[in-house]
């Protein structure tokens, strides 16, 4: 039977030297830990170094920190109980709210080693000098997930819609025109209505980004994938650390275009952000800001 990783970093921590079993320790103590910090937060707490902990990985088979953490994540996702992946069924209410908590937080931290720098460049520039975005959502989750990223690209002055029903996708599709941008979200990546939605925005000379799992039927047919991994969840379909790690990817992709467009955006959010504050929407008093040609500086 093939070794689980902690089984085999158990046997690694017999005879190894005092630094690297203090690695291999602090990840047996604490795998959900070790899942959610970057090897510099592992070495400081382990009292090593980077160049050790790699050494340690590739002892163990594994390539380097992305390889580690897709493997402890995999490993992680089994067990625990039909309530919760990392949640027994004895465990205390501290437990439940620690579990819970390092697994969300874990997914949160491991977008930042999956995805890549040079796709989501140019996905910014893409969405940034669209003539029109559409943004497709299979199910509830990526539903919601493409509302708020349709609001969010909006607000920045870009013309955006978000389309939940398969036959006005497709409708959508139909209409885009070279040099438009279709956002795809699903974490499953294989609802057939939605593949074909973007196979034919394709044909039209739209550009197609798909933010899903690395290696769907949908990540296939996309130019540009913002693919994350995940563990399953033992009871949604799709389940909270998916929710985080694409709410999150949805964060810092907003950030980057409006970065991208510069003080058009500004000004827009700040125009936005005026109307709401006249009719009592949003009575919080927020700093002004001005674009320095940089960035977004407070005045």
């Amino acid at each position: 039977m093939t070794q689980t990783l902690l089984t085999r970093i158990a046997e690694a921590r017999e005879g190894a030297p005092r630094t690297r079993r203090a690695i291999l320790d602090a990840i047996l103590g604490d795998p959900d830990r070790a899942l959610a910090e970057s090897f510099e937060q592992l070495a400081e707490r382990s009292g090593s170094s980077v160049p050790t902990i790699m050494r340690t990985c590739r002892d163990l088979g594994l390539a380097g920190l992305r390889e580690f953490k897709l493997a402890l994540a995999q490993e992680l996702a089994v067990g625990g109980s039909p309530l919760h992946r990392r949640v027994d069924i004895a465990d205390t209410a501290s437990d439940v709210v620690a579990k819970i908590a390092r697994s969300a937080a874990a997914s949160v931290a491991g977008v930042r080693d999956q995805l890549d720098l040079q796709q989501l460049a140019a996905v910014v520039d893409a969405i940034a000098t669209a003539p029109h975005i559409d943004v497709y959502g299979a199910g509830n989750t990526s539903w919601f997930m493409a509302t708020d990223l349709q609001a969010r690209l909006f607000r920045l002055g870009l013309s955006t819609t978000a389309w939940a029903d398969y036959h006005l996708q497709q409708v959508a599709a139909g209409a885009q025109k070279p040099g438009g941008v279709v956002i795809a979200i699903t974490h499953v990546g294989g609802m057939p209505s939605l593949l074909d939605a973007v196979e034919i925005a394709r044909a039209q000379g739209a550009k197609v980004v798909a933010i899903t799992r690395p290696g769907t039927p949908l990540a296939e047919r996309a130019d540009w994938v913002l693919g994350l991994r995940v563990p399953d969840d033992a009871v949604m379909h799709v389940g909270i650390d998916a929710y985080l790690a694409h709410l999150t990817l949805i964060e810092i992709l907003t950030v980057l275009v409006a970065q991208r467009v510069g003080e058009p955006a500004v000004q827009r959010l700040r125009g936005v952000r005026s109307a709401l504050q006249q009719h009592g929407i949003d009575v919080r008093t927020h700093p002004l800001q001005s674009w320095n040609g940089g960035g977004v500086s407070n005045g």
